[in-house]
C-alpha cells in the first residue's frame, strides 16, 4: 500500500506543479508587481523585473525552426566552445567506464529489491481506429515511476496545467511556461532523435559488444523497427525532463525548490534508465547539455528583462 501511495505521488507529481501555478500566478507583492499592468510584470531573483508576452496559438510549433536554428547558433559561438568541450570530455571519460558503471548499478539494485524492468498497468484506455490504446499507465515499481518522469507525457501533463492555470488567471507567464513546455517537448524529441539515427548506438539491454556497438546511420526501417539496437545515444528521456526544469526555473525565478527537486528526480531518472538497460552513462552529459541549453534560449528568448530593482 505505502510503494501505491509513493508512486502515485510521483504520477501526480507534474499536474501538481501546474496545478500550484494558479495560486502562484495570483498577483502578489512577493512576486508579481504592477499585477493590473498588460503584461504583468514579474520579479526576478535579484530584484529586477521582466515581463512576458502571450504566446500565439500555434507558437510552440511556428518557434521550432527558428529556436532550433538560433540554438545551434548560440552552441558553437566562441564563449561557449569550452562548455562544448566538458560535455565531449565527459562523454568520452564515461563511455571507458560505461560497462562497469551499468554493471555496478544494476547489481546495486538487486540487491536491494529495485526491480529493472518496464513494468506498467493501463490506467485509462481507449479504442482509437480498432486498436486498444493507453493514454494513462500506472507504474507497478518504483524504477518505472522514475523513468516514466522523462517520458514526454509528463511534459505535456505540466503544459497542460500552465496552459488552464494561464486562461484562468489570464497571465501571460503561465501561457508562455505551457507554450515553451510543448517546444521542448518536440524539438527536442525530434532532434535527440536524429542524433540518435546518426550515431546508431546500442542500449544496454540489447549489447553486443561491451559499452555496446556504434553503427551509425542504418536503414530507416531498421531503425524504426529495431529501436534498442540504435537507440541509446543521447538520452531523449533526460533532455526533455531537463529542459522542463529550465523552463520552470527560468519563468518562476522565485521558486528556489524548482532546481534542487527537478534535478534530484533528474538523478533519480538516469538511475532507473541504467538501470532498465535503455541507457548508458555517458548518454546523459549530451542528453543534459540538449535539455539545459535550448530551455535556457527559449524561456530567456520570450522574457523580456526591465532591469528595474524593487525593494519590498
Amino acid at each position: 500500500m505505502k510503494i501505491k501511495c509513493i508512486v502515485l505521488l510521483l504520477i501526480l507529481f507534474p499536474i501538481f506543479v501546474g496545478a500550484k501555478n494558479l495560486i502562484d500566478t495570483t498577483p502578489s507583492v512577493r512576486n508579481t508587481i504592477y499585477s493590473l499592468s498588460k503584461p504583468p510584470i514579474y520579479l526576478e531573483r535579484n530584484s529586477d523585473s521582466f515581463t512576458c508576452y502571450k504566446p500565439s496559438t500555434f507558437a510552440f510549433l511556428t518557434h521550432i525552426p527558428g529556436d532550433a536554428v538560433g540554438y545551434v547558433r548560440q552552441s558553437f559561438k566562441k564563449q561557449n566552445l569550452s562548455k562544448l568541450v566538458i560535455v565531449a570530455a565527459s562523454t568520452g571519460l564515461l563511455i571507458a567506464f560505461d560497462q562497469r558503471i551499468t554493471d555496478g548499478v544494476q547489481t546495486f539494485a538487486s540487491k536491494h529489491g529495485i526491480e529493472a524492468g518496464e513494468s506498467n498497468a493501463p490506467l485509462i484506455q481507449l479504442n482509437l481506429f480498432g486498436k486498444r490504446t493507453n493514454l494513462m499507465k500506472w507504474p507497478k515499481n518504483i524504477n518505472t515511476a522514475f523513468y516514466n518522469f522523462g517520458q514526454g507525457s509528463s511534459v505535456v501533463y505540466m503544459a497542460a496545467g500552465f496552459l488552464i492555470a494561464g486562461k484562468i488567471k489570464n497571465d501571460p507567464r503561465a501561457l508562455q511556461t505551457a507554450s515553451q513546455l510543448m517546444q521542448s517537448f518536440l524539438a527536442l524529441g525530434l532532434g535527440t532523435q536524429l542524433i540518435k539515427y546518426s550515431t546508431g548506438r546500442e542500449n544496454p539491454s540489447d549489447a553486443t559488444a561491451t559499452g555496446g556497438r556504434w553503427r551509425p546511420f542504418p536503414s530507416v526501417s531498421d531503425f524504426q523497427n529495431n529501436k534498442p539496437k540504435y537507440d541509446a545515444y543521447p538520452s531523449g528521456h533526460l533532455a526533455t525532463f531537463v529542459s522542463a526544469v529550465t523552463i520552470l526555473s527560468e519563468n518562476y525565478p522565485r521558486k528556489r525548490w524548482i532546481k534542487p527537486v527537478g534535478y534530484t528526480i533528474a538523478g533519480l531518472l538516469s538511475f532507473s534508465m541504467v538501470n532498465n538497460g535503455v541507457h548508458w552513462v555517458s548518454d546523459f552529459p549530451l542528453g543534459f547539455a540538449l535539455g539545459y541549453g535550448y530551455g535556457k534560449y527559449i524561456a530567456k528568448k520570450n522574457k523580456h528583462l526591465l532591469h528595474t530593482p524593487i525593494k519590498l
